[in-house]
């Protein structure tokens, strides 16, 4: 039975300078990730560009990343579609490929309603045997999720176990799907903008970009253990930069130059459409990285 808590940062997925994958880097990624503390993993999320991804090079990575990870920590795989059948495909085929659970995205091009989704979700849950995570995205999706319908797909549909709760005020969502719902575990994300509140209310997770892991860890740390105090000082020390990478457009690149500063990956090349950052951009980066090295 895996565990799913804690900190599972959004793997960001490492190209060449010729936009191709980049395995050496990705595999010093994970590496990173895991030597920080990392209680899990997610792949192809926002953070991952996995929008720009084709579905064979999804399988290439997550039997790399599964290879490379053993089982150590969970792998939560992002296989929403706009499609029902491709949802049901992709969900199958990340389960065969080593996924321990499945973050679903409604789909956001017709946008159903919620008997729709509920086919939805229904379809891929009788097509696969792991958890599913619903992810509640409605500021990159644009498809609402009310509480109490996310509670229903708890309710009557197998294998959604987890919800990802990423509808601003996502905190006292965390507190009406609770109250409505069977056991269920809630994750947030948002960058962890909102950590704190959210652990308050129930959250059992954050899945950040992949840039500030040893400190998500440690912030989690100190929640788990009672330390408040300790939790919001180095929550407000690194807030400055969760915030500049909460911008549209340009968190995923900011995340990669942070990566490539520290020598983890070997190049911080995004795929269009992901912005890159122009030169103020990085020099105002690179004073918040000057910012959180400095003790909180």
């Amino acid at each position: 039975m895996q565990n799913f808590s804690g900190v599972f940062p959004i793997v960001n997925t490492t190209f060449h300078d010729d936009g191709s994958l980049d395995a050496a880097s990705q595999a010093r990624l994970i590496d990173y990730l895991l030597e920080s503390g990392a209680h899990g993993l997610g792949l192809f999320g926002n953070a991952s560009e996995g929008y720009t991804l084709a579905d064979a090079e999804r399988i290439q990575l997550l039997r790399q990343i599964a290879g490379q990870v053993k089982g150590r920590v969970p792998l939560i795989v992002s296989t929403g579609a706009t499609g029902t059948d491709s949802a049901v495909r992709l969900s199958q085929e990340a389960e065969a490929a080593g996924a321990d659970a499945l973050m679903v995205l409604p789909p956001y091009y017709l946008k159903p309603g919620a008997d729709g989704l509920m086919f939805y979700f229904d379809a891929i849950s009788r097509a696969v045997r792991i958890p599913i995570m619903v992810q509640d995205a409605p500021l990159m999706s644009q498809v609402t999720m009310p509480a109490a319908l996310l509670a229903r797909m708890a309710r009557e549909i197998e294998h959604v176990e987890l919800v990802k709760v990423e509808a601003p005020p996502t905190a006292p969502k965390f507190t009406q799907v609770l109250a409505d719902a069977p056991p269920v575990t809630l994750f947030g994300g948002l960058n962890g903008n909102f950590l704190i509140e959210e652990y308050d209310r129930g959250s059992r997770g954050i899945m950040p970009g992949s840039d500030l892991i040893p400190e998500f860890v440690r912030l989690w740390n100190h929640l788990e253990a009672g330390r408040r105090d300790e939790a919001w000082r180095l929550f407000v020390h690194i807030l400055p930069l969760i915030r500049f990478e909460l911008q549209p457009g340009l968190g995923v690149a900011a995340m990669k130059q942070n990566l490539l500063a520290r020598g983890i990956i070997a190049g911080a090349r995004v795929r269009h459409p992901t912005s890159t950052l122009d030169a103020a951009a990085l020099q105002e980066l690179a004073f918040l990285r000057r910012w959180i090295d400095q003790a909180e």
